[in-house]
């Protein structure tokens, strides 16, 4: 991953303005990168990895405290068994590849999304990114691995109704904070900003709680050709925007 290749570990961006607390980001656009240069799917996710690499190291520099990429969504299983066994493939390489480096960077390493029904060598990759990680103090890097925003909030509100249905809680004790904390986000800051590549204008499942005041953001760039002007642009356009949260007045920006 070379994270430090560029700058000297803890050497910071210059500043280009304030940068969100939290920012997620829907990588989409490999395929269609691939077919537009004749290429089977497959390589597009490979360039696609590399992209990962370049944005979490940009991320890592310019001082966000959390990035979450949305890598493998629960409706992904429909698709063909060889691409999916592929994209299996490559989060074991990345984890393989890259977990000292991120530990070595300060990176701490969260996974968010279904781990049941996973194989289970990929399950006890994901353990392991965590627990090596968990005291780390630099970016948080969320990965949303069989994630699902609609399943998630099924699974918060059925949480709830047990808890109910054993006396622990009341109807009335159920509200926005007792769901967020029986997400599998418990914890994470909201997202300030969402981008979305590939030029498609839509949420896909991805952090359908989180994002309900999210400035989003839809980048016309192929995930695998966005690099780290593609993602400054994005948080250029997050600095133009004010943000009320329903209310009228300044912007509330940064948290």
């Amino acid at each position: 991953m070379t994270m430090a290749s560029e700058a000297p570990a803890g050497t910071a961006v210059a500043d280009k303005g304030d940068v969100p607390r939290h920012v997620a980001i829907i990588m989409d656009g490999n395929g269609r990168w691939a077919q537009a240069r004749g290429l089977p799917r497959t390589e597009g996710h490979r360039k696609g990895m590399e992209a990962v690499r370049r944005i979490i190291r940009h991320a890592s520099r310019r001082g966000i405290g959390q990035l979450t990429l949305y890598s493998f969504s629960s409706e992904n299983w429909r698709r063909p068994a060889e691409e999916v066994g592929f994209l299996m493939g490559l989060l074991r390489f990345f984890i393989r590849r890259d977990l000292a480096e991120l530990h070595a960077e300060n990176v701490r390493v969260r996974v968010i999304g279904e781990r049941e029904g996973l194989p289970s060598d990929i399950a006890a990759l994901l353990d392991e990114a965590e627990v090596l990680t968990r005291a780390n103090t630099g970016l948080t890097l969320a990965i949303a691995f069989n994630y699902g925003g609609r399943q998630e909030i099924v699974g918060a509100v059925r949480a709830l109704a047990e808890k109910v249905a054993r006396g622990e809680i009341g109807p009335d004790d159920i509200d926005a904070e007792a769901i967020d904390a029986e997400l599998h986000t418990a914890a994470m800051p909201e997202p300030d900003l969402v981008i979305r590549t590939s030029g498609e204008k839509r949420l896909s499942n991805f952090l359908l709680w989180q994002a309900a005041y999210s400035e989003l953001v839809f980048s016309p760039v192929l995930w695998p050709d966005f690099d780290e002007a593609s993602f400054d642009g994005a948080i250029e356009e997050y600095n133009a925007r004010e943000r009320r949260y329903g209310g009228v007045g300044a912007r509330q920006g940064v948290r």
